[in-house]
């Protein structure tokens, strides 16, 4: 079965109207000419009316009459918005409409048609059951002849777009109350830090109603109100998830914690200025000296100007002394040890070693580890890093120490990402790595 072609005699409609092709003339696309002959409705006279062909055939309102839909261009902008099997899956329903329709489920009209998708012997319902009737033998859940009715005003609404899963969270969005959605986008990431007992939404719903009085109310009138309660918990659980705040009372504190797009850099122009401190528990299990299989965790400290990173491992549960050896091996030089390649000293570096040694001696067989002297040393609210022990070795020292807002991963974001790094880039190939399922 092959699609129509433009031919004297054939019907096709334009502009509200039906047509009948009078002639062609022309042998290219772009000189060619179309003759179209039709009927006024208002006095009955006939018409005759000429156009150029590449202008017809791109007008929306052209298509053949009798014949197969018009082709129609994948709105790929738009599907990129949904996922890959959902793209496949509106392709998918894209061939099975057009079979229902045409009789072929290819657009080139090739394939063979089908007894029972052959337009001359069945009808357009008939064609629409049998494909239900298929669909489910294969599997399809929930597929009727109403469906595959759903499916064909979709695909002439909307082309392949309207074939394709949405979210109805989105729909959701749209559709509410613009005031409302923005009290509720401003009240979540307050109640994200408390526990929620039983009746939050309700008592959500009287927060919201309060916040919208206060921003858009009257004295003694309110212009907006709340949606009904079954309305507004479907609403504010489309918005939690859209701001992500959804999960544990320790999960929704750390996304709430987050700053608001676009994110600040920190900035630090020397070496120094700004180090972050941090100490987490390892995913690898080792023999300890008693002969006990634990854990170890890592403090690390690293320098934000030259991301120059420093550590102490250890067993689980951080000292004092592990910051104290931090701030040691950050302001001393370390030794070339026996079996090093001599590259990693500093005589082999870019720094002027010489001029280095004569200040210190102890740089005449250091390697090329930095040294720096911390003049900020960021850290959270852990009990070693704010201790009364750890502030007087900050001042003693003249360093700056800055603990960060509790709950607040992203504010010392530079020492953070690297534990992941190396959980997911070193420890997991280790084979003491415990297997998480």
């Amino acid at each position: 079965m092959s699609r129509p072609l433009l031919r004297p005699g054939s019907v096709v409609r334009y502009g509200g109207r039906e047509w009948t092709v009078a002639g062609i003339e022309g042998s290219s696309v772009s000189g060619a000419r179309i003759w179209l002959s039709g009927t006024e409705k208002k006095d009955g006279q006939d018409t005759l009316a000429v156009f150029g062909l590449a202008e017809l055939l791109g007008d929306a309102s052209f298509e053949p009459v009798g014949g197969p839909s018009r082709l129609r261009v994948p709105q790929m902008g738009l599907l990129s918005t949904v996922s890959e099997d959902e793209q496949w899956r509106a392709f998918e329903l894209e061939r099975h409409v057009r079979e229902v329709e045409t009789g072929c489920p290819s657009p080139d009209g090739t394939a063979s048609v089908r007894p029972e998708y052959d337009p001359v012997s069945t009808t357009l319902a008939q064609r629409e059951q049998a494909k239900a009737d298929e669909l489910a033998a294969q599997g399809w859940a929930d597929v009727s002849r109403a469906t595959v009715r759903r499916w064909r005003a979709r695909y002439h609404a909307d082309g392949v777009w309207g074939l394709a899963k949405k979210r109805r969270s989105s729909a959701r969005l749209i559709r509410a109350d613009p005031r409302v959605v923005e009290a509720l986008r401003a009240l979540l990431p307050v109640e994200a830090s408390r526990s929620r007992s039983r009746g939050w939404k309700k008592r959500m719903r009287g927060e919201v109603q309060w916040w919208l009085d206060d921003h858009h109310g009257e004295p003694g009138l309110r212009t907006v109100g709340v949606p009904p309660q079954s309305t507004f918990n479907r609403l504010l659980d489309t918005v939690e998830a859209s701001l992500g705040l959804q999960g544990t009372v320790a999960q929704r504190r750390a996304r709430a914690a987050r700053p608001a797009p676009p994110f600040t850099p920190t900035l630090a122009l020397r070496p120094g200025e700004i180090v972050m401190l941090d100490s987490s528990p390892l995913d690898v299990l080792v023999v300890l000296d008693d002969g006990v299989v634990g854990r170890l965790e890592l403090t690390i400290a690293v320098d934000v100007a030259m991301r120059g990173l420093w550590g102490v491992l250890r067993p689980v549960g951080s000292k004092l002394t592990d910051v104290a050896v931090l701030l040691a091996q950050m302001m001393s030089p370390m030794v070339m040890r026996p079996g090093w390649s001599a590259t990693l000293s500093m005589a082999s570096s870019v720094v002027p070693h010489e001029r280095l040694t004569g200040i210190d001696e102890r740089l005449k067989d250091a390697s090329a580890r930095p040294v720096i002297v911390p003049e900020t040393v960021v850290v959270d609210q852990g009990k070693v890093f704010v201790s009364a022990a750890t502030r007087a070795a900050c001042e003693s020292l003249g360093v700056s120490l800055q603990p960060v807002p509790p709950a607040n991963g992203p504010a010392k974001g530079h020492v953070e990402r690297p534990f992941g790094s190396i959980n997911s880039l070193f420890c997991q190939w280790l084979p003491a790595t415990p297997v998480r399922t």
